[in-house]
């Protein structure tokens, strides 16, 4: 039991140093980020830090893998929702342009697109993985309403990147050109709705 304890209080200990050191990379990019701010936002020393993380280059790495683990799981949840096709998609594009309009979502991809250069095997390995975890969950939603008859395409992971693209547009890309903070003038509903009303008018049965 006793062991036990031990093992939780480490394991929520890291997870306190991770989220302080995601807050940290995030707001001030890898190479302003100091190891001393870490450890005095997780509040713990600086050797306690090391003891987790023996170096800021792995830090940062396992907050890289950690995002991209996570990112996905509300956009798969999506994909749980009963309906026809349209309550489907809609649920699936409501959760995705939700994903790309929040300040930390547009933060990881403008740090790991920056830190390319000095992690260029991370920023691949994040990039493919979000894509595969994201684009991956709308094929597979387009691929089983193609198998029930209520979409008609032979090409599913194209119309997927049609539909995830018309959502970017309107939030990932403007977080990226305006700042993170930036919000659609439009409500996140009326953007989902619109696209996935354009896609069936294209895909549609």
């Amino acid at each position: 039991m006793l062991i036990g304890a031990v093992v939780n209080r480490s394991e929520r200990k890291k997870t306190e140093i991770l989220a302080a050191a995601r807050g940290v990379f995030l707001r001030e990019g890898y190479t302003a980020a100091g190891m001393e701010t870490v450890a005095r936002m997780a509040g713990v020393s600086t050797a306690t830090l090391y003891a987790y993380f023996p170096s800021k280059a792995k830090l940062f790495e396992i907050i890289v893998y950690d995002a991209v683990q996570h990112m996905a799981e509300p956009v798969r949840a999506s994909v749980r929702a009963k309906g026809d096709a349209r309550a489907r998609l809609t649920s699936l594009a409501l959760a995705y342009a939700a994903l790309m309009s929040q300040p930390a979502t547009r933060a990881m991809f403008r740090m790991i697109a920056s830190e390319r250069r000095r992690f260029e095997a991370l920023a691949d390995h994040a990039l493919k993985g979000a894509h595969k975890a994201l684009g991956g969950t709308a094929i597979g939603l387009i691929e089983d309403l193609v198998a029930s008859g209520e979409l008609a395409t032979d090409r599913p992971a194209a119309a997927a990147g049609q539909l995830l693209g018309m959502l970017e547009h309107a939030t990932l890309m403007l977080g990226l050109a305006a700042g993170d903070e930036a919000r659609p003038a439009r409500p996140l509903r009326d953007i989902a709705e619109e696209a996935v009303e354009t896609f069936l008018a294209r895909y549609g049965v």
